[in-house]
């Protein structure tokens, strides 16, 4: 699976890069929110890396709680990794809060504590989002302090975690969903076709 949001990355890193390398196929995920370019790239860079693996071009449905975003100010917290080692400037949190008409998209940056401000000193392409870059005891008081600092209306979580039963804060968490949306070909299909390649 490659990352249109960050063209390139597929190349870059370990294990990404082997994945790419050894793959059948190559879904490019995320089509309905990224950039035409950038979705190019991707495109390219498969045909370049791996001509014989098929590309399949898959959307990502963003979907939360319209009514608990709508006109209200909201802090984005993002999966850590992504954004820091990935490189993402942001991820589905972003993407949510703007779908759903938040007011103000809260800048976390100047209430960040402890290793979230090392956070922000390193990594200087984030876009207004707070990363969650680990679940130790240390790391969640440095969240929750963050977040009670920027005293957001709502925080908007795009992080794999359910942040409400790891953090307490004052503030609603409304989680954001993912779901792999098909569209020229299903992978069902996709899994067929190839159970039959492998029994002949």
């Amino acid at each position: 699976m490659a990352d249109p949001h960050r063209a390139g990355s597929e190349l870059r890193y370990h294990p990404g890069e082997t994945n790419l390398l050894l793959a059948d196929y190559v879904l490019i995920n995320k089509e309905n929110t990224a950039d035409v370019v950038g979705i190019h790239e991707v495109e390219s860079n498969v045909r370049q890396t791996n001509p014989d693996a098929e590309i399949i071009h898959p959307n990502s449905t963003i979907t939360a709680d319209r009514n608990a975003i709508a006109g209200k100010r909201v802090l984005v917290v993002e999966g850590g990794p992504t954004l820091t080692h990935g490189d993402a400037p942001y991820g589905a949190g972003l993407i949510a809060a703007r779908k759903y008409g938040a007011a103000e998209i809260v800048d976390p940056e100047p209430a960040a504590v402890g290793s979230l401000q090392r956070v922000f000193e390193e990594y200087d392409h984030l876009d207004a989002v707070l990363p969650a870059i680990g679940y130790r005891d240390a790391q969640i008081r440095d969240l929750e302090a963050t977040i009670r600092n920027a005293a957001p209306d709502v925080v908007v979580s795009g992080t794999p975690h359910d942040l409400a039963r790891l953090i307490g804060v004052d503030s609603p968490i409304i989680r954001v969903r993912c779901e792999l949306e098909e569209k020229d070909v299903t992978l069902d299909t996709v899994l067929d076709r190839h159970a039959q390649a492998l029994s002949l």
